[in-house]
């Protein structure tokens, strides 16, 4: 049977890249080595894992767990310790936010679970077609396990900023569009857990079974076992900036770019936008990169926005791009990999227009480009590493 273990990258190119971006990154966090104990980064508050405890309580509730899992980091938006406790409950992995996950190595992590007999899925929390598709599967796993049971539990889990409360969004859309009049559960009450009410509320989604979904996620503390973990989960945003700093996010963003050439495939691919955009310079000022950061409602941009975000992405593709083909070093070595960042930071600064003598001007090119890479902006990315599938007999 296959397992769920990680084989580490099998190939010795793969684990010399490897080692250039490890270099670096723990150079760039001053050799702070995270260790299981807490180590000398704190990634999460204290409460969150008292939460992590209250959810495995709550787990042993639900008929059925909907993991949310960022489709970009499909093993590091996991959280280890509770991996036993899902293993023997009916679980599906949702891997959410698919559209910013890179079309062409999806498909070996569907492949990847499946081999591990673990369901998966990946969805857009926003969509409700991509909701109803994994609802859908809900349905048929529960009823296909459970034909007596009157009423069903689904509990909806998963680390910060993955989605979760999209995805229950959406649920609670397409329930009060099947059952316009929500019926209260009729099941025993949770004891008084932190965050919690005592009576379940939940959407109702089918009947016969009466399958309900709760209205509450479960937040899961991630499993960092290591900086690199660490810094994928704070790339994809599920651990909160100030914790590790934007310009090391950024550094280790650069790190990953370089080492897998990304700026080459820009070159190919963008052949169109190379040949520059024009736009109205003075139509520039009134539009801001927070516009897209996630927000309830985002307000449709109008052209000129649309064509600074294409100009501004363009501009520092051509920057990444101009300092990686113009470096002689060797992208594997963590000192010319460091050199080259630091060209890179400088020819990004040009490049988005923040004064030399700016104050912060290292955090302001920082931001930019993560709010950029969050957005989609740069191409679709899976930073994880497709495991080997190991086979027992």
């Amino acid at each position: 049977m296959a397992t769920l273990n990680p084989k580490p990258p099998s190939s010795l190119l793969e684990r010399e890249r490897m080692k250039g971006i490890t270099g670096v990154v723990k150079k760039a966090l001053g050799e702070m080595e995270f260790t299981a104990a807490g180590g000398a980064i704190n990634w999460f508050p204290g409460h969150m894992a008292a939460a992590t405890r209250a959810i495995r309580d709550r787990v042993k509730l639900a008929d059925m767990v909907i993991e949310v899992r960022d489709s970009r980091i499909p093993l590091s938006s996991a959280n280890q310790d509770l991996q036993s406790h899902l293993s023997s409950k009916r679980r599906i992995i949702a891997l959410n936010k698919k559209d910013l996950a890179n079309p062409n190595i999806m498909h070996k992590w569907t492949h990847f679970f499946e081999s591990c007999n673990q369901d998966c899925i990946p969805i857009n929390a926003h969509s409700k077609s991509s909701v109803r598709k994994l609802l859908e599967l809900v349905e048929f796993k529960l009823k296909e396990a459970i034909s007596r049971e009157p009423t069903l539990l689904v509990m909806v889990i998963g680390v910060p900023n993955v989605g979760k409360s999209a995805l229950i969004n959406s649920i609670h859309q397409i329930a009060s569009a099947r059952f316009p009049v929500q019926e209260k559960m009729k099941r025993a009450n949770v004891g008084p857990l932190p965050g919690v009410t005592q009576d379940i509320a939940g959407f109702k989604i089918a009947h016969q079974p009466s399958i309900y979904v709760l209205d509450t996620p479960g937040v899961l503390v991630p499993s960092i076992k290591d900086v690199e973990t660490g810094l994928k989960l704070s790339l994809a945003g599920s651990v909160k900036d100030s914790v590790v700093g934007e310009e090391r996010i950024a550094q280790y963003l650069l790190a990953v770019l370089n080492t897998r050439g990304t700026p080459f495939h820009w070159k190919q691919s963008n052949n169109r936008r190379t040949e520059g955009i024009q736009y109205e310079a003075e139509e520039m000022h009134r539009f801001s990169l927070n516009d897209l950061r996630p927000k309830r409602r985002p307000p449709l941009p109008n052209k000129s926005d649309v064509v600074y975000v294409e100009d501004l992405v363009t501009q520092v593709q051509r920057a990444l791009y101009a300092m990686l083909s113009g470096f002689d070093g060797n992208v594997e070595d963590e000192n010319d990999l460091e050199s080259l960042i630091e060209l890179q930071f400088e020819a990004l600064q040009k490049a988005m227009k923040i004064p030399h003598k700016a104050a912060e001007a290292r955090l302001k090119v920082s931001k930019k480009l993560l709010t950029l890479f969050r957005a989609g902006k740069l191409g679709p990315f899976i930073l994880d590493d497709v495991p080997l599938i190991t086979n027992h007999h």
